[in-house]
């Protein structure tokens, strides 16, 4: 084997010229060096701060004695476990060895400086020499606990490249028994690296880091079914250029998580913050107006001050009209944003002028005066600019995340059917559908001022987007081959990976909206439906009616959702009880004599239907005395149900008060519920 070079996984070999590694770094990256480190760095802290002793011999420390050979003891530990490592990694035996060597070398000048100065613990000279020697001790131990981290990392290196060869092999593969014995090898290599990336993962200190590694290893545990389901259609169908699509999309992303972590594994230093991790420009953009809007009056400057804040204002206001004019706002919720940007021009320019009189002296400042008032108002008029806009937001992520699932099934529907013409029609739909998603949740981030909320935000709309045009893809090779069953388990395998990813948009979006904006916009959206929907059925108008009422038990369905998660967040208690009470009784409580009423409805409408029909008509299908048969049938059947419905009402009555056990409640309720019915019949 060359020294440039290590064999961890059978021959896949590591060239130490491409490690991002200076073997004579200090950097401490991971908590497992670290705490090896801390006990040593504990008694050569306490050794040096060692006091001399009450009622010790003059002269003696038997305690200074006693820390010097504790770090003796575990230097030598130490470094036995370094030349362990140098047998088992000979690539960084050199470096290694090397590190093992100063060790022992400082560690013999830190085992002199100490037993003099345990001697003498009294002579300044002898303490600074062992200070020294200390210092030389730690550095020497970090810089070999730092070689003995290289380890694990070549470790993980060689794991990854292993992971690269099983990639490479697995595109190569141009039959099923040779595709599906490359997926198997490339399984268990990945389980290897799930290991071996997860413990690293959990060793790192630095955090950014970890969490590119996570989202590395989320990447290629996500990937690995749609790997399977793409590289077996294309096997399948080659001639195909969709199926080819799916799978270089999902090869493209796995060798993508592969360098991400080899990335992180290698990483050096403090990692910055995030490219996505940054609050929403238009909330940000009202927060600094906010800063600079209260100033001295003696440091305003009618050509300073007064263009800069009012240029501010106006790209504020440019951001809030765009939120205006969306389609999916609100005509109210419009006009109270226009109302309130035209409010806080106003409120800028009263403001304005009192400082511009406080400045050239003709007013003075003093508690509550009309300076105060008129930034007092400032700040109101932006408080409510920004609940407007915070409201128009709500309204788009309230109806953009409402029906989520029909563009989908549409495409699947055209696919199965083998429709290529129609699966292309539903694909811009679905197209328009994901790019309305990813706008919503970029309107959503314009108003958070949280990093880490906009950042999960950013990254579940980017990876939604990539993944939009793959589910079109498996789509278009359905459509292609409508009989295939590998084209088919493609299928359902994006459309999972689709439904996944629109679930983790979902809860980030959720996450970044106020709970208390979202229950008042949908409040607000269900109130609007039900006019709606009397307004139909005044019109009488059946699909409107039909498509209103789907849209609130969409609402009903999401806000159950987003109160369930918001409720995870909190320890239960009191509160937390009342609230998922509250959501029970709206999912489960029924009115189960205003249903029967209205089945009842139903079923005469019917019926008069019929008979309209009829009227006139020579009779084709029951005769008179079966339709009089089927009106007592259909009686009878809405009087049981009336007698059931008054049953429960009474055994739950009697029930609360404990008058009989369940049994014998049940079976007295039953008697006399059929005798209330036969006495009814005997009266019809």
């Amino acid at each position: 084997m060359s020294r440039g070079t290590t064999t961890v996984s059978g021959d896949i070999k590591v060239e130490k010229s491409k490690m991002k590694w200076d073997p004579k770094t200090l950097e401490i990256r991971t908590h497992s060096v670290e705490k090896t480190l801390e006990p040593l760095v504990h008694q050569v802290t306490t050794l040096v701060n060692h006091p001399k002793k009450k009622g010790s011999k003059l002269g003696k420390s038997k305690n200074a004695h006693k820390l010097a050979q504790d770090i003796e003891d575990a230097t030598a530990r130490l470094i036995k476990t370094g030349e362990d490592i140098a047998q088992e990694f000979p690539e960084i035996r050199e470096e290694m060895l090397a590190a093992c060597k100063d060790c022992r070398g400082a560690g013999d000048s830190m085992r002199t400086g100490a037993k003099e100065f345990a001697d003498d613990p009294c002579a300044s000279a002898k303490r600074g020499t062992m200070v020294r020697a200390a210092r030389t001790l730690l550095s020497s131990v970090t810089r070999l606990l730092c070689v003995a981290d290289m380890a694990d990392v070549y470790r993980l290196l060689a794991s990854l490249k292993l992971v690269e060869k099983r990639l490479k092999e697995l595109e190569k593969a141009s039959n099923t028994a040779d595709l599906l014995n490359s997926f198997k090898n490339l399984g268990n290599d990945l389980m290897d690296l799930a290991k071996l990336s997860g413990r690293r993962q959990a060793d790192l200190k630095d955090p950014q880091t970890k969490d590119d590694m996570a989202a590395a290893r989320a990447t290629l545990k996500e990937s690995s079914k749609m790997l399977l389901s793409s590289s077996k259609a294309y096997v399948r169908h080659p001639e195909v250029t969709s199926a080819k699509a799916n799978r270089d999309f999902v090869m493209k992303q796995m060798s993508e998580a592969v360098n991400a972590i080899s990335g992180a594994t290698q990483a050096t230093g403090v990692s910055g913050p995030h490219p996505y991790e940054s609050p929403g420009a238009l909330a940000t953009a009202l927060d600094d107006f906010d800063s600079q809007i209260a100033m001295d009056p003696t440091s305003y400057s009618e050509k300073r001050t007064r263009p800069t804040l009012e240029q501010r204002l106006e790209s504020i206001i440019s951001g809030a009209a765009q939120l205006a004019d969306s389609m999916s706002t609100r005509d109210d919720t419009r006009d109270k944003i226009i109302a309130s940007c035209n409010g806080v021009r106003q409120a800028l320019q009263d403001l304005l002028s009192e400082y511009m009189n406080h400045a050239t002296g003709k007013k003075k400042a003093s508690p509550g005066g009309p300076l105060d008032q008129a930034l007092e108002k400032m700040c109101k008029r932006t408080r409510e600019l920004r609940g407007q806009l915070r409201r128009a937001v709500v309204d788009h992520v309230s109806d953009s995340f409402l029906e989520t699932t029909m563009p989908l099934i549409m495409l699947i529907e055209a696919a199965q059917a083998g429709n290529e013409r129609e699966v292309e029609e539903c694909a811009t739909l679905f197209i328009d559908h994901a790019a309305k998603l990813e706008e919503v949740a970029n309107l959503a981030i314009s108003m958070s001022v949280n990093p880490e909320k906009v950042k999960m935000v950013r990254l579940a709309a980017i990876r939604l987007k990539n993944l939009c045009p793959q589910v079109i893809n498996a789509a278009r090779t359905l459509a292609a081959r409508p009989h295939s069953k590998v084209a088919r388990e493609n299928m359902d395998v994006f459309k999972e990976a689709w439904e996944q990813q629109l679930q983790v948009l979902t809860e980030a979006v959720d996450d970044i909206t106020g709970i208390e904006d979202f229950l008042a916009t949908t409040e607000a959206h269900i109130l609007e439906d039900v006019n709606k929907c009397v307004q139909a059925l005044q019109e009488k108008d059946p699909e409107s009616v039909d498509r209103t009422a789907g849209q609130i038990r969409g609402r009903t369905a999401r806000l159950e959702d987003v109160v369930t998660a918001e409720m995870e967040n909190y320890q239960q208690g009191p509160y937390t009880d009342n609230v998922m009470r509250a959501v029970l009784v709206m999912r489960n409580e029924v009115d189960e004599g205003q249903f029967i009423d209205a089945s009842k409805l139903v079923y005469e409408g019917i019926r008069d239907i019929r008979k309209a029909v009829l009227a006139g008509r020579r009779r084709s299908g029951p005769g008179v005395g079966e339709e009089f048969e089927l009106q007592d049938a259909a009686a009878e059947l809405f009087a049981e149900a009336q007698a059931r419905a008054r049953e429960q009402a009474a055994y739950e009555q009697l029930k609360a008060v404990g008058m009989y056990s369940c049994n014998s409640v049940r079976v007295f309720i039953r008697f006399q519920a059929i005798a209330c019915f036969i006495i009814s019949q005997s009266f019809m």
